[in-house]
């Protein structure tokens, strides 16, 4: 096992100079174990009808050689046969050239591979034929005489009888040849089995790491995540891919950098001329600068309205800006929730007014832990949206429950809701949904995304929960929360 998880180390800090060479060594390494298989079995077949023809071609020497014998015997016989007959010494002429063609038929046989029982049997001819040879021989010069061919006769086609005998032996050893290499395969093909695994699993190792971190740096810099530089393991252009995103995600940080530069001296200079309009309208409102008449109290009032309005626009961007450049920082103290809730009702008096809502707050006696201005913040935001989507002469809820340890509050309007496709983007900053109310001021899309972060800080949640008619945000806070802040 340590020799595998030393190979796959090994392999993986290996890498091609592209990734389609990786793919092409991987399928090479994969299936070269199997074509060294098949190139075994190749030679093994090969080697086998080699043998097989020279089997054949053997079997067939010996069947011929041995018709042979056969032939030059019985003319040999006859010879004799018929110059004892005529009592004629010439006939014998054919019977020596016969028997040279039998002592040399006989030699060849010697040459090929014989069983015990055929070296036995060309033995038995050899001799028969050689005292016949020498009964002519001495006979010749007789006019009558006898030789006895039945034993070279005999043993000839005994031998004849016996040729299939090489053959067997030779398809024997044939068959034990193929049963070797039948086994040699099976085992080859068995042990091949894990190396093959062993490669596709490290091949599979050194394809699938570096798309799984290209998708993770991708993913991480889509979440707002660039404070990890970007380092791809793995062939050299999947590695120039990961130097291009490293230097997105520095174009990026540069690009958020700027933009939350952008934010904080814009906010800081709008505010400021934004205190003097409010402070304005308020001494109009008071009738320092004298009695004003109903249209000019009225004018007064939307003035002091929107100003509000744009403020709380303002504060929310330096917010944002602050939680983009650093921790969330809680200074926590033990608060009462219903009059903090109060509070942020009247906090928002003129626009309730403005719209003629009605608000129901549902609260027992509720102490909790927390930061009480981001508190603020977060139900302040959730009571704005509510009431900026809610109908004129709607209803909002805030209904408050204690529950095991936790805190859990609904801010509830019945307005026209939220779109299915906007609600897993709400919390996003600066995301505006589809349904925005038509309106002469227009939000920033940072109000959930500020209550979020707020809320994660102390190590609650929030959620849109569901709602048959307009829409329920519903807050869970710890009592007591025992959170760092993030």
């Amino acid at each position: 096992m340590s020799n595998k998880i030393t190979f796959i180390e090994k392999l993986s800090g290996w890498h091609p100079k592209s990734f389609s060479g990786l793919i092409l060594a991987g399928f090479l390494l994969a299936s070269l174990p199997l074509m060294l298989s098949l190139m075994y079995s190749a030679a093994s077949i090969n080697q086998l009808a080699k043998q097989n023809r020279q089997v054949v071609y053997k079997a067939e020497q010996i069947a011929h050689f041995s018709r042979l014998l056969i032939d030059y015997a019985t003319t040999m016989e006859h010879s004799v046969k018929l110059s004892s007959i005529l009592a004629d010494e010439s006939l014998l002429k054919n019977y020596y050239q016969n028997r040279e063609k039998f002592r040399e038929t006989l030699a060849n046989l010697g040459t090929l591979p014989l069983t015990p029982k055929q070296g036995e049997l060309l033995q038995t001819i050899d001799t028969a034929e050689s005292a016949i040879f020498q009964e002519v021989t001495a006979q010749s010069h007789q006019n009558e005489w006898h030789v006895d061919f039945s034993p070279l006769m005999d043993s000839t086609q005994s031998f004849l009888n016996h040729g299939d005998a090489p053959i067997e032996r030779e398809v024997g050893a044939m068959q034990e040849m193929a049963d070797q290499a039948n086994r040699i395969i099976v085992w080859l093909l068995i042990a091949l089995i894990p190396v093959v695994i062993l490669l596709a699993f490290g091949f599979s190792i050194l394809i699938a790491r570096p798309i799984r971190q290209i998708d993770e740096v991708i993913r991480a810099m889509g979440n707002g995540n660039l404070s990890n530089a970007v380092r791809i393991k793995g062939p050299q252009d999947l590695q120039q891919l990961g130097d291009r995103l490293d230097w997105m995600r520095l174009r990026l940080l540069e690009i958020e950098q700027q933009k939350s530069t952008f934010l904080q001296h814009v906010s800081h200079e709008l505010k400021t001329p934004l205190t003097s309009i409010r402070e304005g309208a308020n001494l109009l409102s008071e009738g320092i600068a004298g009695a004003l008449t109903a249209n000019q109290q009225e004018i007064v009032r939307i003035l002091a309205t929107n100003s509000i309005q744009l403020q709380k626009r303002i504060e929310d961007l330096l917010n944002f800006s602050a939680l983009q450049s650093e921790k969330v920082v809680l200074i926590k103290q033990k608060v009462a929730l219903r009059p903090l809730l109060e509070l942020v009702v009247h906090d928002q008096y003129l626009a309730i007014t403005n719209k003629t809502l009605r608000i129901e707050l549902l609260c027992p006696e509720i102490s909790m832990t927390c930061d009480e201005q981001k508190f603020r913040t977060i139900v302040d935001n959730l009571l704005s949206n509510a009431i900026k989507y809610s109908p004129p002469g709607g209803l909002i809820k805030l209904h408050a429950t204690k529950t095991d340890r936790a805190l859990r509050l609904d801010v509830i309007d019945f307005g026209q809701g939220i779109d299915n496709m906007d609600k897993e983007k709400i919390f996003e900053a600066f995301y505006q949904g589809r349904r925005a109310p038509q309106s002469h001021i227009r939000g920033t899309g940072l109000g959930l995304s500020i209550a979020r972060e707020y809320t994660l800080a102390h190590g609650g949640t929030i959620t849109l929960a569901e709602q048959e008619e307009g829409t329920c945000f519903r807050l869970e806070f710890p009592l007591n929360p025992n959170v760092a802040a993030k």
